[in-house]
């Protein structure tokens, strides 16, 4: 379904850059300790979205964040996944036991380089 329409409920069946969502088989993600069914390659926002989940994180100040461009532009779906903040959920595939939490600001990336002496 290429017309942006939304199909099977609230499950979204074209993507704008993944294409056309085919149903597969059902997975288990964990959405702040809370066990979700989702669909094994769908986006993490589909199957959030699909579950009644519609805030994906919170601005600094508070202000919920939801969908915005749905093509992993922006920052308004960043979650922490698995313990890594900042996954752009709208691009990101569920994995069978993965865990999702909301989020505040748009997260923090630990760099850990080697300390060398350049040579």
């Amino acid at each position: 379904m290429k017309d942006g329409s939304i199909q099977e409920g609230s499950r979204i069946g074209h993507h704008a850059i993944l294409g056309d969502l085919e149903a597969t088989e059902e997975v288990t993600i964990f959405f702040e300790g809370k066990a979700l069914k989702a669909r094994a390659g769908e986006p993490i926002m589909s199957a959030l979205i699909a579950a009644g989940v519609t805030v994906f994180r919170y601005t600094k100040k508070g202000s919920p964040r939801r969908m915005f461009c749905g093509i992993g532009r922006c920052t308004d779906c960043v979650m922490m996944v698995d313990g890594v903040p900042g996954v752009r959920t709208c691009v990101t595939d569920v994995r069978d036991g993965m865990t999702v939490e909301r989020q505040k600001g748009v997260g923090s990336w630990k760099i850990e380089a080697e300390a060398g002496d350049g040579n």
